[in-house]
């Protein structure tokens, strides 16, 4: 599902319709109308995170039929409209972006010297296990944390949408890591357009706050890059600010 080529990053995904979502009966599984005989269907939530205010009963949601013997769905939800733009909520895009934006030099990861020679998913550290993990030609070797943000508030994107143990144990192991000699880095893979700025939702989690402060000051790097989103393609565009001052408050109603 990736095409890379030109300015930009593409992920896209093939036999996708725009459906009404009814409801979420739990985690993995949520029950959404067809466009063209209003027929209920069994569908597979691509992101076991709260996603409250998007997943709202009568919004616009892309589904993407993937049948298979082994699945009970015939559908995965990727997608939410919210405000006129697609938010997209695959939990496995912003990976998979991330992995290859580093190595077709799309995204930058500040303070790194020379070019990046290795690139390894899915490696262990300490007690926790890291999105990637890098090493350039001058020696360095990097440790990168990936976070989707699909929580926005007009321009102002933040992370979590709910409280995120995981999260809060990586950062407290990467503290440790740049002790060790190692690049340390969040990079948050904002999964909508329209942002301006990125930050931390305080009230949501603050004892993240706090671990993020006390890492930021060790030397753990923050940076932010936002996508162009439609129903069935997310596009890496460029890298938007991390403030983690910046106060984030959720719309009312959410």
């Amino acid at each position: 599902m990736k095409d890379k080529g030109g300015a930009s990053l593409l992920a896209s995904y093939s036999d996708v319709v725009v459906a009404k979502f009814v409801e979420r009966d739990n985690r993995f599984i949520a029950r959404c109308l067809l466009p063209k005989n209003n027929e209920e269907v069994i569908v597979h939530v691509k992101n076991t995170g709260r996603c409250r205010e998007l997943l709202i009963p009568g919004v616009s949601v892309a589904i993407n039929y993937q049948p298979a013997k082994s699945r009970k769905t015939d559908y995965d939800l990727i997608a939410v409209k919210k405000d006129d733009r697609w938010i997209n909520i695959d939990s496995q895009v912003p990976n998979s972006l991330a992995e290859d934006a580093l190595a077709s030099s799309q995204i930058h990861l500040p303070y790194l010297s020379g070019e990046i020679i290795k690139i390894e998913r899915e490696v262990t550290f300490g007690n926790s296990r890291f999105d990637l993990y890098l090493e350039t030609a001058t020696g360095q070797r990097v440790i990168v944390e990936v976070k989707g943000m699909t929580l926005a508030n007009q321009s102002l994107a933040a992370f979590p949408d709910a409280p995120s143990e995981r999260a809060l144990k990586h950062v407290k192991e990467l503290t440790i890591l740049q002790a060790e000699g190692y690049q340390t880095y969040v990079l948050f893979i904002v999964q909508l357009a329209g942002i301006k700025q990125t930050t931390l939702y305080e009230k949501r989690q603050p004892a993240l706050v706090k671990a993020f402060k006390q890492a930021m000051a060790q030397g753990l790097k923050v940076i932010a890059y936002q996508c162009q989103v439609t129903k069935d393609t997310i596009d890496i565009m460029g890298e938007v600010p991390f403030q983690i001052e910046t106060n984030f408050n959720e719309e009312e109603g959410n």
